[in-house]
């Protein structure tokens, strides 16, 4: 009797439901209710809480209860060679095929018609996300200092020649926040010029046009940034598993190497200071750290912050919690952004990015010597911006800064705890008094210091393109003299070679010195290696690596062949 309740039940059932609006799923092929399909919920309908910067967590559906994760290789055998790192970027998988040489491509680029172009873009305001002062100009000069800014001298990995901020993890670092929008406003102008203009070359040639466009003249600009089409999954940027966690320090504030950063996810140091702590001073200690690693001294480093902080402003209009994910955990419908704020409008005047909702002069959008003039002709409270982020604001101050949006409105000008250790710290004070005192002095020191940063990993000035590549040399670009004399020839290479094997060397002390003097080459910024000789000089010489006094009697010997062969011929 119970088997036949039970059949009668499913064949109304099954009536109910043939009566019922059915759809097709196209790939499947098979019929579903309507009202079946309306009460499936969709897994990115859960609102992502990231408040006190913790990591984005997005929670999808079990498909079943035996779902279950396994070990690989590389968790079986952590310390196994790691060989996919010799495919990475490989010619064979260029989507721009094996022969395309981006050089000669730039070289037919009409480069200042490009620049005409970003130029204009500068002030043309999108609904989408408006200009901040009705000039894109501070937007793209961080997107430039952002994507130069990840450089360290210790392995010489980080920088912008390869345009790695299009990918994660950068792309995703909370310090680039909605730097995803600067490079949509220029997708444009890189579909009109194609791949005659690289990503890595457009990024920081927009931050030098927004820097003359608004009356500031550059040192220059070199192309000749390549662009990789994969992430790089060989630069190790910290052990870290959590946005903004720390775990790089031994033995107090020591920074573990080959780091620069204080944080995972920070291209520099905490605007706010050290872990949050307000300390101007104790912040002028990691800026000196993490700009020295990345290649800065003192009159540079306080050169290029307060000529990024002319322009512009900081955002953080309202609390942490109403930003989503970032572009990488972002849903597939959100096509690339991340970010997405559910603050009031979500952009212009209600924009959430870093929290901090900082002017720094009364012309954003125009070069001034504001900066200085506000550093020390104002007294400084501490205070906290709508997001709760620690910033300070002037005292009673005589010049007010504008309102981004609306122009009736003023507002006290107002600081990052970095910026004041540029008053606070003793050495760092003598540097930004000269410059409060000099103008000129500062404008020349960050010229040439957005220069390096922009230009640090591209290794000798041989590399650069375009008609606005400086011809001065550098320090920093390790110079090696012109040749100026003739060279040598084949008998006389015959010559060197029979002095050289009768110098009563090893052929273990003569390769092994050979080696020492190639090995330090390093692509990452194309540093070292033999041209230049410099295993002769301090460090290298005395690196125990090189074997110091083994080196020392090579070099004795290779020396007095090649002034007894200068003086004979």
């Amino acid at each position: 009797m119970k088997k036949i309740i039970v059949t009668i039940s499913l064949f109304v059932a099954s009536l109910a439901l043939a009566q019922e609006d059915m759809v097709t799923c196209p790939v499947t092929g098979k019929s579903y209710p309507v009202s079946t399909l309306k009460s499936l919920k969709s897994p990115h309908t859960t609102v992502l809480n990231t408040e006190n910067k913790q990591d984005y967590e997005v929670s999808s559906p079990a498909v079943n209860s035996k779902t279950k994760t396994f070990n690989k290789n590389k968790d079986w055998w952590p310390n196994q060679l790691n060989l996919e790192l010799l495919r990475q970027n490989s010619e064979k998988s260029n989507p721009l095929g094996a022969d395309f040489n981006y050089s000669k491509e730039f070289q037919s680029l009409d480069y200042f018609g490009l620049k005409k172009d970003i130029e204009n873009l500068l002030t043309d305001s999108q609904e989408w996300w408006p200009a901040d002062f009705g000039n894109y100009g501070g937007l793209f000069i961080r997107m430039a200092w952002h994507s130069a800014g990840t450089y360290r001298t210790g392995d010489g990995r980080g920088g912008s020649r390869a345009g790695q901020q299009r990918f994660a993890p950068l792309n995703s670092w909370p310090d680039n926040g909605n730097l995803d929008k600067a490079r949509r406003l220029l997708w444009p102008i890189k579909q009109k010029y194609g791949n005659k203009i690289s990503w890595a070359d457009l990024m920081i040639l927009a931050g030098n046009v927004s820097l003359e466009s608004m009356g500031f003249k550059t040192f220059g600009f070199a192309g000749g940034r390549a662009d990789v089409w994969e992430p790089e999954s060989h630069v190790y940027w910290g052990s870290e598993t959590k946005w903004l966690d720390d775990n790089r320090y031994a033995d107090g504030r020591k920074l573990e190497n080959p780091l620069a950063a204080v944080q995972m996810g920070l291209i520099y140091v905490n605007p706010e200071g050290p872990n949050g702590n307000p300390d101007p001073v104790l912040a002028a200690k990691d800026i000196r750290e993490t700009f020295g690693r990345m290649g800065m001294n003192d009159e540079e480093t306080v050169a290029l912050n307060a000529g990024g902080h002319t322009f512009g402003k900081a955002h953080g209009k309202g609390p942490a919690h109403y930003v989503g994910p970032d572009p990488e955990a972002a849903s597939i419908e959100q096509q690339g952004f991340g970010w997405k704020s559910s603050y009031g409008t979500g952009k212009g005047k209600d924009a959430i990015t870093s929290g901090l909702e900082v002017t720094w002069t009364s012309k954003p959008a125009q070069w001034n010597h504001g900066f200085f003039k506000s550093l020390f002709e104002n007294e400084w409270e501490l205070t906290k911006s709508p997001a709760g982020a620690h910033q300070w604001v002037a005292k009673n101050p005589k010049v007010m800064v504008p309102d981004a949006f609306d122009s009736q409105i003023k507002h006290k000008p107002t600081m990052l705890t970095t910026d004041l250790a540029f008053r606070f710290d003793p050495e760092f004070q003598k540097i930004s008094k000269k410059f409060y005192k000099d103008p000129k002095a500062f404008e020349i020191a960050f010229a040439k210091a957005w220069f390096k940063l922009t230009h640090r990993d591209m290794g000798p000035k041989s590399t650069y393109l375009g008609p606005e590549a400086p011809k001065e040399d550098l320090l920093w670009q390790d110079p090696i003299p012109g040749i100026n004399h003739p060279l040598v020839e084949e008998k006389d290479i015959k010559s060197l070679k029979t002095k050289i094997l009768n110098a009563g060397l090893s052929v273990s002390e003569l390769v092994s010195t050979a080696w020492a003097s190639a090995s330090t080459y390093r692509n990452s910024d194309r540093r070292g290696g033999a041209n230049g000789a410099r295993i002769r000089l301090l460090p290298q010489k005395n690196w125990q690596v090189n074997n110091p006094k083994q080196l020392q009697k090579v070099l004795d010997k290779l020396e007095k062949i090649q002034v007894e062969f200068n003086t004979n011929n």
